[in-house]
């Protein structure tokens, strides 16, 4: 089946009433025919067979089976929220003593799991610049059990080369792992470019309209229910039977959504690139420095632009102020625009040097291309710039 097919009717278990849609199993538990039924599945449980939900459910399976056929990954296991997803999959893999190498350009809370959790259990972490494969080379050593980056940075929009990063982890014989959000399911190519284990929040794209949360974890069916699934379901990190339910019915659209999405985001950079008040930071501009790896790997630029406004934050909060279709949030990949402020909001607690180095600036912004008319968000944008002075 081709990508779009898949999204409609991958993964589907109809019950017995053959009902279209699929359906929610709002049900926090199973009964058994039998105790000696109720002591076999506990000893192992089939895939079509359910013990808790904390371990697994119906309507959750249809959404982990869809999301894995689209990404072309052996399995998924659905989590409570992204961050449930990137720090399950570390903290699941890892116990003292272990050596991560990660790039430093990350969302403000994947940070916090790096330099502050898993260190404080005696796991050695090392930040390098993502983009320098120099210092990944240098980083990588016999010891080092795994690489963590984000495809696309949050809010840089600095691109990771996945398959240079992941010559040089498995030459170390490290587990690869990717936080994906930026690049999406629909661009991306992770897994066919060296990613052994990739990571989304479902909150954003796949969700799409700003009402669940709910992240994912894919992989090999090794990693996934061997390493990560003892570890979300006797830690609680679960994905609820609803909340799963509202993601099957995302990615029925997400092909759809995210390319309009792309395409609005790129006439949009477009449109302010010669814009003297601001400056555009867009992977599908040719003026990125990643520009012809980020087409290489994604083959388009994404949803999502930063822009870095003169005159600071002052600046940048009356242009903010003044939008009046965009709206401000901290979310991203919604139907709706949606425009943050990092410096303030999202990497707050970052130092001012910390920031400083990663190039989050007083005047920077991050603009989350919703699905509405791109005529309206470039004359809105404009405006807002205007009132900026």
């Amino acid at each position: 089946m081709k990508t779009r097919t898949k999204l409609v009717h991958g993964g589907t278990r109809r019950s017995q009433y053959n009902e279209v849609s699929e359906a929610i199993f709002l049900t926090q538990g199973f009964v058994y025919d039998s105790a000696e039924a109720a002591e076999a599945r506990f000893i192992e449980a089939g895939r079509e067979e359910f013990v808790y939900a904390r371990y697994g459910n119906p309507t959750v399976a249809m959404f982990e089976d869809r999301i894995a056929a689209l990404e072309g990954a052996e399995d998924a296991f659905a989590t409570a929220s992204g961050m449930a997803a990137v720090s399950g999959a570390l903290t699941s893999m890892l116990r003292a003593g272990d050596h991560v190498v990660s790039a430093r350009a990350l969302f403000g809370s994947c940070l916090y799991v790096l330099e502050e959790v898993l260190t404080r259990f005696g796991v050695e972490v090392t930040f390098v610049d993502g983009t320098d494969l120099d210092q990944w080379r240098a980083a990588i050593r016999a010891e080092t059990k795994a690489v963590f980056f984000e495809a696309v940075a949050n809010p840089t929009l600095e691109v990771v080369d996945i398959a240079a990063v992941a010559a040089l982890a498995h030459a170390a014989g490290a587990l690869v792992m990717v936080d994906n959000v930026f690049a999406t399911p629909v661009y991306s190519e992770a897994i066919a470019q060296g990613a052994d284990v990739v990571i989304y929040s479902a909150t954003k794209h796949i969700d799409g309209q700003g009402r669940c949360l709910g992240g994912v974890v894919l992989g090999s069916r090794e990693f996934i229910r061997k390493t990560l699934e003892p570890y979300m379901k006797h830690t609680g990190g679960a994905l609820s039977p609803f909340n799963a339910w509202v993601m099957l019915k995302g990615l029925e659209t997400i092909d759809l959504r995210v390319r309009a999405q792309s395409t609005g985001a790129k006439a949009i950079a477009e449109a302010l690139a010669g814009d003297a008040r601001v400056k555009v930071i867009y992977p599908g501009l040719a003026d990125h420095p990643q520009h012809a790896l980020a087409m290489r790997q994604m083959g388009q630029g994404g949803t999502v632009l930063s822009l870095d406004v003169k005159g600071g934050q002052a600046a940048a909060f009356r242009f903010l102020n003044a939008l009046e279709i965009v709206i401000i949030s901290n979310n991203l990949g919604d139907a709706k625009s949606i425009v943050t402020h990092p410096a303030t909001t999202t990497h707050q607690r970052l130092p001012a040097e910390q920031k400083a180095a990663l190039g989050i600036t007083p005047g920077l912004v991050r603009l989350s291309v919703g699905l509405e008319d791109v005529e309206d968000l470039i004359a809105d944008l404009r405006r807002a710039l205007d009132a900026a002075g």
